[in-house]
């Protein structure tokens, strides 16, 4: 399919026109919130909503162009996780601001011999700061306006510098076709990483949302600290794919090299893969031909699954993991190095005999890098996936369910795919256990987080 020329929005989105600043961003979404009835508004905030879903939807196949030509993505990916998707969640969250019970009343209660007519109110939290990365950047951006605005919050989004466009792109879309007011929502795309150090800071935001490395997760957090804003924060991943002895091996393992899919620049791509001791030879082999015959290049051509890195800086940070793997004594079996192609490329790679406590079988590489661990029985599968700073993904394969979900239940992770169940929707909420971070998005949960609860209660 041919894709539209690109013809990107350079302007930022602040306080309903097309320009730029962090500032103005900052009072605008402060003022949007104290000052006018937007929180309130339920009615408005879905019609403002549905807008821009529908805006999306008109522009789909620029934002497609836009995805492809900016992050590297696979085109045969944005029919899924990178544009047709992501679009449709916005209608999820434009159904929220009046399907949703903003207050209940408790069972009454009697203090000092008068009743009490008890009111639980859910309100939303105020300004937030939106912090997003570049691997799957419409996704991401959509996620974090859907609940915000749906929420009733006013809402600053700092895209990653990587890949703009697709996040002012949608501030176009707002101040061309939605009656969103001014200071709802703000765009403000920048070079500099210290831009969005600002709204971690700054006490005019209630809540910051972030997405990205466990690192700079860390750094958020602190930032934030000092005037105790809410944080959620959504991290790494060193996700394990833990195939059972009983499993089909020669169905499920030709999927191992999925695992390269857009680069490997997904925080919940099993990156791990644990073959029991009894069948290792044989699920090694059978890795090795996958890997050998993975399809990568051209993000434009359909048949490609894999893509460049996001940038020379990225491809070289795999490859510095992929040197220390080799130092390390793990066995490359295939790929390993850069192809002689143009673009950021680096082979589909598969490490074998991997100790579990090797950098590469312990860091978030996100690159198109594989490690395979061999393990005893069920019990020692279920230690070595545990056995990470991180705890946001993983998968299972068994011949039998049942064995698959008692294994999984003993998994310290967000999310699990067993015998290749897809968990992720808009109403499923997202998220890690331990370094993978903290909240989750999308869904009841999701939604609830950008929401205060009020206590009210007065005599019968």
């Amino acid at each position: 399919m041919a894709l539209p020329d690109l013809a990107p929005e350079t302007r930022c989105y602040i306080d309903g026109k097309l320009v730029e600043d962090m500032e103005r961003a900052l009072a605008a979404a402060r003022r949007a919130f104290d000052e006018t009835g937007w929180s309130n508004d339920h009615a408005l905030r879905a019609r403002c909503v549905r807008q821009l879903y529908e805006g999306l939807l008109e522009d789909k196949e620029q934002l497609r162009s836009i995805v492809v030509r900016e992050a590297g993505a696979p085109l045969s990916l944005t029919s899924y996780m990178h544009v047709d998707d992501p679009i449709e969640m916005m209608a999820y969250w434009a159904d929220k601001p009046e399907s949703y019970e903003w207050e209940r009343e408790l069972s009454d209660t009697n203090f000092l011999g008068n009743d009490m007519n008890r009111i639980m109110r859910k309100e939303p939290i105020g300004v937030v700061g939106a912090i997003t990365p570049w691997n799957v950047p419409l996704l991401l951006n959509i996620t974090k306006i859907g609940p915000s605005l749906a929420s009733g919050c006013t809402l600053v989004l700092k895209p990653a510098p990587d890949t703009p466009w697709s996040a002012t792109h949608i501030g176009k879309i707002a101040a061309e076709k939605t009656d969103l007011p001014p200071g709802v929502l703000n765009i403000v795309s920048s070079s500099d990483h210290l831009t969005g150090e600002v709204l971690t800071r700054d006490p005019r935001v209630d809540m910051v949302t972030f997405t990205g490395s466990t690192a700079t997760g860390r750094h958020v957090m602190e930032c934030g600290a000092a005037t105790l804003k809410k944080v959620f924060l959504e991290l790494g991943g060193k996700s394990a794919a833990i195939i059972l002895d009983d499993a089909d091996f020669a169905a499920v393992l030709p999927m191992g090299a999925m695992s390269c899919v857009h680069g490997g620049q997904g925080c919940a791509i099993t990156t791990r893969w644990l073959l029991p001791r009894s069948r290792y030879a044989e699920g090694v082999e059978i890795l090795k031909a996958a890997f050998e015959n993975w399809s990568y290049g051209d993000p434009e051509d359909p048949a490609n699954l894999q893509g460049p890195q996001i940038s020379q800086r990225q491809q070289e940070r795999v490859l510095s993991y992929i040197e220390k793997g080799k130092a390390e004594g793990a066995r490359c079996l295939v790929g390993g190095g850069k192809p002689d192609r143009k673009g950021f490329f680096i082979e589909p790679t598969l490490f074998v005999d991997v100790d579990p406590k090797a950098t590469i079988a312990q860091e978030e590489i996100f690159g198109p890098v594989v490690v395979v661990i061999p393990y005893d029985d069920d019990d020692d599968a279920v230690r070595i996936a545990n056995d990470s700073i991180y705890g946001l993904s993983g998968s299972i394969q068994s011949a039998s369910n049942e064995r698959a979900l008692a294994v999984g239940r003993r998994i310290r992770t967000g999310t699990m795919s067993l015998n290749g169940g897809q968990w992720f929707n808009v109403d499923s909420p997202f998220g890690g256990y331990k370094q993978s971070g903290i909240g989750r998005e999308n869904g009841a949960e999701g939604f609830e987080g950008h929401l205060e609860t009020k206590m009210m209660a007065l005599p019968r």
